[in-house]
């Protein structure tokens, strides 16, 4: 069984290489779908009877362990200089630094790596992370998917 949980954050970002306009700095209304695989949890008087995980749990991992982490924040590459020390120069501004230009496939591929060990099977039920879709605009998204990793 799969069971999916989307929740949403407002970031900004630039891609410094960009042939066009999104070398700019400028935001987005991200889009984040989790995904999970496991079986349906048999358990009488539990409160996860008949569920694979509940889905408010599914959200609260995310939400502390990315949302949070990177809503309202600027997501700016390590390697765009410039940018990350103009915005270090602003006293309290909330930068997050990747390793990674924040595309929407290596932002997928960066909130796969922050959730997967954190969803784990506390009731035998073989629970794991499958996917995360991360939505740039209502458009446009990347799949991280766990049979694509190594």
């Amino acid at each position: 069984m799969r069971i999916t949980r989307r929740l949403e954050f407002d970031a900004g970002h630039r891609i410094p290489d960009h042939a066009s306009q999104c070398r700019h700095l400028h935001g987005h209304r991200y889009g984040l779908e989790i995904t999970l695989s496991g079986e349906i949890i048999k358990a009488d008087g539990e409160a996860v009877n008949g569920m694979v995980m509940d889905f408010a749990d599914v959200k609260a991992i995310a939400k502390q362990h990315v949302v949070d982490v990177w809503d309202h924040a600027f997501l700016a590459y390590r390697g765009d200089t410039a940018v990350v020390s103009f915005l270090q120069s602003m006293p309290g501004h909330k930068t997050v630094i990747l390793d990674v230009v924040p595309t929407a496939e290596n932002l997928a591929a960066e909130a796969f790596r922050i959730l997967d060990p954190l969803y784990r099977d506390s009731y035998g039920n073989h629970l794991r992370l499958e996917r995360v879709r991360l939505f740039e605009t209502p458009n446009c998204w990347a799949d991280a998917l766990r049979s694509e990793r190594g």
